[in-house]
């Protein structure tokens, strides 16, 4: 009994003393970093930015929002408080528009048309003549030969371009008004602008025909 008693590796005394895992335990604790006490500047930086941010947002509301008064941003308020009037629109500048994104492919920007094909405008006796002329023209068209400074012109028709039947370009009196006076103004022609109203009354009083003709303008006066 004494012998397996003595043999058994259970019994054998500790190869390390309490004293000595204590210190070991020390050294190793002793090594280890104090994280604690050390801050990351990320945070700290986005802090400060979004600090600033709302502080900025704050200062331009403050400034900028005018109280949140409805009148602030109303477009039709002129300073003062007066209400803002219809806004006059360049009648020449439009017809000019308009003359440059159609009328000029015939009639040129010289305003000179093509020899026996487009009539000239400029210096045109019907350009310059009764405004109720040159808006039948353009209202309803034109066709058959027309006589410029004793010219013949009669190989083209003028197309229709008001609001009436089989009209190409279904254009409003304001457009038409804006490219007589365009025309009527260009090229030291001296006739007189054409309003819409002009354009309106004639509309009314002639209805919806056909294209026009030489004799036809020539009656109006």
């Amino acid at each position: 009994m004494s012998t397996s008693s003595e043999s058994d590796p259970r019994l054998d005394p500790a190869a390390t003393s309490d004293e000595s895992l204590l210190k070991s335990h020390e050294a190793l604790l002793g090594d280890q970093p104090d994280e604690r006490a050390h801050y990351r500047l990320t945070p700290i930086g986005l802090l400060f930015l979004f600090s600033g941010l709302i502080l900025f947002a704050g200062t331009y509301l403050n400034r900028y929002s005018g109280h949140y008064s409805s009148a602030i941003y109303d477009e039709n308020i002129k300073p003062g408080g007066a209400e803002a009037g219809p806004v006059k629109v360049d009648m020449v500048a439009l017809g000019k528009k308009q003359f440059q994104a159609v009328c000029i492919t015939c009639h040129q920007a010289t305003g000179l048309g093509q020899p026996g094909v487009y009539p000239p405008l400029a210096g045109s006796e019907w350009v310059n003549g009764p405004a109720d002329r040159v808006i039948r023209i353009v209202l309803y068209g034109l066709k058959g030969a027309v006589h410029i400074d004793g010219k013949e012109f009669n190989a083209a028709a003028m197309p229709v371009f008001g609001q009436v039947s089989g009209s190409a370009y279904n254009w409003s009196d304001e457009k038409i008004a804006a490219v007589l006076s365009y025309v009527r103004h260009e090229w030291n022609n001296g006739a007189d602008p054409v309003t819409a109203d002009e354009v309106a009354a004639v509309h009314k009083a002639v209805g919806d025909r056909k294209e026009e003709t030489e004799a036809d303008l020539e009656s109006v006066k």
